[in-house]
């Protein structure tokens, strides 16, 4: 038998070689449990929830154990979230009466509303002497105006991006969480709606895109630069070009360590979205798929999103369903369209597989806002459509909404997407 098998006890007896990602060599760097100990401490929180995606969940126990020998704090691990692990999870946390969250890995960086939160993203690894080399490759007009984004997960460099990167013609953006501390500091909770996102200070302009804030000098116009993502592909990534739609996209993947100018066809992504509208627009019931809640001011674009759905004389209906998948929509039939509220990078979904439609709320107030045309220009974030921001529209003045059938009928339009 041993002729045709391995022998049972060497099985047993078998050495293994497992090698272990470098960038997770050092756990206590990668996830900096030291400032993780310093926020608690110094807040003396005594409940911690810790939010982990899944594959980062393998760490959990060890974060624990760093933790409970450096602090007096009790910690909770949530692993399976509620909605996407980009969000925090304030739903499980207030359900061990936490004090305050930790949240490890890939974020949305939508802002809370009920706890401080410390933002972990993880360091991840990155030659910074080949990301000025791909610049430089990539933009060889020193007077082009260029914007440096980044994944979260490359945070870390952005100081040290400002310096090899000087040029007087080039920002390098920070990753800022609105409404919540930066993520050099978490140390502070605050509740406030996120500042408008281009108030003038100083002869320049702020702007602030999924989370990344920079400062374009007020004679500059946004859509005449260039941006420069690092990073791979990602949510993050299509979300940026869809709302940066005018400028034109290079990317640094710090993995492949690979440099190319992005050609994703974003005027048929548009096309494929005011598509989208127009059956918003024909839609007589609507369902409003509640999508979070934890991300600031829900509760807000909710009662938004009924009050404009009432003046256009739709009937909406109200779900919470938690994970969205195509059997728990496919549940009612009599809804025409759906309207997602959620994060910025779970809110835009291609519902192809679906039913009905899935829109954003950003496009069901097109649809519904008499006072809001279709321009090509998109946001994921429903936040800028609410009083207190500078692209909110008031459509208190507006008693009927008669819609129009544009010169494509829809069956057109459809074809034309496909």
């Amino acid at each position: 038998m041993d002729a045709f098998s391995s022998n049972a006890e060497e099985v047993l007896q078998r050495s293994v070689e497992v090698k272990v990602q470098d960038r997770f060599q050092d756990l206590h760097s990668y996830l900096e449990l030291e400032r993780c100990q310093a926020f608690i401490s110094q807040n003396q929180f005594k409940t911690v929830a810790l939010q982990f995606p899944d594959e980062l969940l393998w760490s959990s126990a060890r974060v624990v154990s760093f933790l409970s020998k450096t602090t007096s704090a009790k910690c909770y691990i949530l692993g399976d979230t509620s909605y996407g692990s980009c969000c925090v999870d304030e739903v499980a946390a207030q359900h061990i009466e936490a004090d305050c969250i930790i949240h490890f890995g890939r974020s949305c960086l939508s802002p809370t509303s009920r706890l401080p939160v410390l933002y972990v993203f993880g360091r991840e690894s990155v030659d910074v002497s080949d990301v000025v080399t791909a610049f430089q490759e990539l933009f060889t007009d020193q007077g082009q105006q260029v914007i440096v984004l980044y994944d979260v997960g490359y945070a870390h460099i952005a100081d040290e991006l400002k310096t090899s990167l000087s040029e007087s013609s080039v920002i390098v953006s920070e990753v800022v969480a609105s409404g919540q501390p930066t993520v050099q500091n978490g140390l502070k909770k605050t509740n406030q709606l996120s500042v408008p996102s281009s108030p003038v200070l100083d002869g320049y302009t702020r702007h602030q895109v999924c989370g990344r804030t920079f400062h374009l000098p007020s004679e500059n116009k946004l859509e005449n630069c260039s941006i420069f993502y690092i990073g791979g592909e990602s949510l993050t990534l299509k979300n940026l070009m869809i709302t940066l739609n005018q400028c034109p996209f290079f990317t640094y993947d710090p993995q492949t360590k690979t440099r190319r100018q992005e050609t994703l066809n974003v005027n048929k992504m548009l096309m494929k979205r005011y598509y989208m509208i127009e059956r918003a627009k024909d839609a007589q019931i609507v369902g409003i798929i509640v999508g979070t809640l934890g991300v600031a001011n829900y509760l807000d674009i909710l009662s938004h999103l009924k009050t404009i759905m009432k003046k256009a004389g739709k009937k909406y209906y109200t779900f919470a369903v938690g994970k969205l998948n195509v059997a728990k929509l496919a549940n009612f039939m009599e809804v025409e369209v759906y309207v997602l509220v959620a994060c910025s990078e779970n809110t835009l979904i291609d519902s192809k597989e679906f039913y009905q439609p899935v829109v954003t709320p950003y496009e069901m107030e097109v649809a519904c806002n008499q006072a809001r045309e279709w321009t090509g220009e998109y946001t994921t974030d429903f936040r800028e459509l609410l009083p207190g921001e500078y692209t909110w529209l008031d459509n208190t003045l507006i008693d009927s909404i008669e819609f129009y059938q544009p010169v494509e009928t829809l069956h057109e339009m459809e074809v034309a997407c496909n």
